[in-house]
């Protein structure tokens, strides 16, 4: 018999069609009804000039607007390691995993202690996240509490271009500190051109929900636009606090909030590189936090990875975060759940995998290792089943016939690496495990963090260094 070979990719649907549509209509009418705050002259211009109503700093968007800036938007954006390697394909249902930024507080992997983050604690995260192989791209982590608060994005930033490869995307005070960084990685890609052929730098950006932006947060908008930096604009609304409290309403205000930025973006530079998203949560009634852990935060960047696809636009996830205190038990539910959702519905490059603990506020390099062993488990599940002559087997089935083994097949000896092998859960019997010193989860988890930690991420080169000396001379 000859039988077709399948590629069929797991996926995960939360809308149906009309429900898109349904929510793609009311995110039209909030914009062009409500419109949204833009308080800075240059947008309030640019924006009144293409056709939208300005009245004060209040910007009402017509739909035909905001459906010709979707329409320009480019629906692939490549991002490349800091050698120039194309490595991050932001395009349909392709998901990229890293960590995510701005954590306040560090816990030591060996004493479990609480601190604040340091520059030197995004050296060790950095690095980390050079080495783990599911991570794809970096985020910086923390904030440095040891430096000047008029620099520290420029200390961090520093730090992750050091001592990572991988795609970085990063946030930072005000425009000057966009500049100085976009300057860093244009030096180390080795000029403008080269840096625009993959670059591996992506500006993070929030709406204030609702519906407002701050001033400097346009300002690095606008600088980005206009030298082609990839741009992710990425609301966090709140349901039952900053945004409404049914889901639906969420969802619609979250992606009004992130479309508003992509009509200014291409009003500056008609298909400059923009990244679509919201941090859609709930509010947690009974403790008021931003909750990391609920699953209706999955369901709703399920939704919005939905919309993404159906916009033709790369989509920000949110997923491998928890609201856990320690990477323990509800922390490793928490977020085997949300990464196995955010990769069944094709989000692209998706944030939080591995550094945000107790709702965003400390990062832990052991959770990093622990969401990177999650990932290979998600990322062996998201193979699917191939389906072909080879693997359906049948003449070996007859063969082999009843009461027969597969032990020392050929077929066996050809296939049998494609099983995923833990390296830090344990699949043991109990005997073994105790001969082998009997460790638990959590001294695995450590001794495994501890030699990650060792990890030499490729040096930059000397002169390199020598320029960036230069450059933070000039911040301080």
């Amino acid at each position: 018999m000859n039988f077709p070979e399948l590629n069929f990719k797991p996926t995960l649907r939360v809308l149906d069609d009309l429900q898109m549509e349904q929510i793609h209509a009311a995110t039209l009418e909030v914009l062009e009804r409500t419109g949204v705050r833009f308080p800075h002259p240059k947008a309030l211009a640019v924006l009144d000039g293409a056709g939208a109503q300005v009245d004060g700093d209040r910007v009402r968007i017509p739909a035909w607007l905001v459906e010709d800036s979707i329409r320009r938007g480019p629906s692939r954006i490549v991002l490349g390691r800091r050698d120039g390697a194309r490595s991050v394909f932001l395009e349909r249902d392709k998901s990229w995993f890293g960590p995510s930024l701005d954590c306040i507080e560090y816990l030591d992997p060996v004493t479990e202690a609480r601190r604040p983050f340091t520059s030197d604690d995004c050296r060790i995260t950095a690095t980390i996240a050079d080495a783990l192989p599911n991570l794809s791209w970096v985020m910086t982590i923390g904030m440095a509490a040891d430096k000047p608060p008029e620099i520290a994005d420029r200390v961090i930033a520093r730090q992750v271009l050091t001592c990572c490869e991988k795609p970085f995307v990063f946030c930072c005070k005000d425009v000057n500190g966009t500049r100085d960084i976009y300057e860093m990685a244009v030096l180390i890609a080795g000029g403008e051109s080269l840096f625009h052929q993959a670059p591996f730098l992506v500006h993070y950006s929030e709406p204030i929900s609702p519906l407002l932006y701050f001033e400097p947060a346009i300002e690095k908008i606008i600088f980005c636009a206009e030298r082609g930096i990839p741009i992710i604009n990425f609301p966090a609304p709140q349901a039952g606090s900053t945004a409404p409290a049914t889901f639906a309403g969420t969802i619609v205000q979250g992606s009004a909030e992130s479309l508003s930025g992509l009509v200014l973006v291409q009003l500056i530079r008609p298909g400059a590189p923009f990244i679509y998203g919201a941090f859609a949560t709930v509010m947690d009634m009974k403790t008021s936090i931003f909750s990391y852990g609920a699953p209706e935060m999955s369901l709703m960047v399920a939704a919005m990875a939905q919309m993404a696809q159906r916009y033709e636009l790369p989509f920000f996830g949110t997923a491998g975060c928890t609201d856990a205190k320690f990477p323990d038990p509800q922390a490793a539910a928490e977020v085997a759940f949300s990464c196995l959702s955010s990769a069944l519905s094709g989000a692209n490059l998706i944030h939080d995998a591995g550094s945000w603990i107790d709702h965003g506020s400390v990062v832990s390099p052991s959770f990093m290792v622990l969401v990177d062993e999650v990932l290979h488990m998600v990322k062996q599940y998201m193979q699917g089943v191939e389906v072909s002559e080879e693997t359906l087997a049948l003449d070996l089935i007859d063969r082999i016939g009843p009461g027969g083994h597969y032990l020392n097949e050929d077929h066996t000896m050809r296939h049998f690496r494609r099983v995923w092998y833990p390296e830090l859960f344990d699949r043991t019997i109990y005997d073994d495990w105790h001969k082998q010193g009997a460790k638990r989860f959590e001294e695995r988890l450590r001794e495994k963090t501890l030699k990650v930690m060792d990890h030499s991420p490729a040096p930059l080169p000397p002169e390199i260094i020598k320029e960036l000396d230069k450059m933070e001379k000039h911040w301080e």
